[in-house]
């Protein structure tokens, strides 16, 4: 990858005696919107952290924007949302976007007041007084209006109906499409985010285990369906995962499609879903 924005090379984060990441290694695409998918307590929101220089690694290294990761401040090109959206509760929305052009040396108040506006948001209301759905777009707002080359995004979409994520979603996919916005979704729910990445990263025992293109990895997984009672013939693969029920077994494996199956087995397209639950260690549903 020769235009990375983003990357972390054999960074190691423990804490007392828990390793959360290890010897964790990736590089991120100028222009690309990752999904970073892992289940809960997996080391996303250290990573981001670790990204932003909210945290330090133990050992590794880590770049933003062709710089080495310090602890002097969040990098100009860089804009974060944590899972929590900070927002000043008794803040006006106007107030918010106020303190945003006031603590940034590089600011669209234009913008930011955009995507409020697109939003239906009352510059007047108070923030505690919005909604979920609205604070993570004044919250949006805020880490856009920044104008940032890179946006890191823990957990956008949770709490969300799915009106709200639909709109949210419409307004990261457009910065992306306009703009080059390299973006950065963390989730634990892939469907939260399939419909807006171009790339996945997923993280599982603080390593990467999967990094690419969504139709790529895809394409890199079939499924084996058959008989539970007899051994499947694997010719060129891994099985990632296996699952048994409703009289059939299914197998995910990684690697080419066989070209001849044992008696009584088929091969089939694997979803997308069924790779990551297979990468995360849950069972696949037969």
């Amino acid at each position: 990858m020769t235009d990375a924005v983003l990357s972390m090379n054999e960074v190691v984060k423990s804490f007392r005696r828990t390793t959360v990441l290890d010897r964790c290694s990736f590089a991120i695409e100028r222009g690309s919107v990752t999904a970073l998918v892992g289940s809960n307590g997996a080391g996303k929101s250290t990573l981001m952290s670790l990204a932003v220089g909210l945290l330090s690694p133990d050992t590794g290294t880590i770049e933003v924007l062709g710089k080495s990761v310090g602890q002097r401040g969040i990098s100009p090109g860089l804009s974060y949302l944590a899972q929590h959206k900070p927002l000043y509760p008794h803040f006006t929305v106007a107030e918010m976007l106020r303190f945003g052009r006031n603590t940034n040396v590089h600011w669209d108040d234009a913008y930011a007041a955009e995507i409020v506006d697109a939003a239906g948001i009352s510059v007047s209301a108070r923030v505690k007084m919005l909604s979920p759905g609205h604070r993570t777009r004044v919250a949006l707002a805020v880490a856009l209006g920044r104008r940032p080359e890179v946006l890191l995004l823990d957990e956008p979409l949770a709490d969300l109906d799915p009106v709200a994520r639909r709109a949210v979603a419409r307004t990261l996919m457009r910065d992306a499409a306009e703009n080059g916005t390299t973006i950065v979704l963390s989730s634990h729910v892939l469907s939260e985010l399939v419909d807006v990445a171009d790339r996945l990263l997923l993280l599982r025992e603080g390593r990467i285990r999967l990094d690419g293109e969504l139709d790529a990895i895809t394409a890199e997984h079939y499924l084996l369906v058959g008989n539970p009672d007899s051994e499947p013939f694997v010719e060129d693969g891994v099985i990632v995962a296996e699952a048994f029920g409703s009289g059939a077994a299914v197998f995910v494996v990684r690697g080419t499609r066989p070209h001849t199956t044992a008696p009584g087995w088929t091969v089939e397209d694997a979803t997308l879903d069924d790779v990551v639950l297979a990468h995360l260690g849950s069972a696949v549903a037969a």
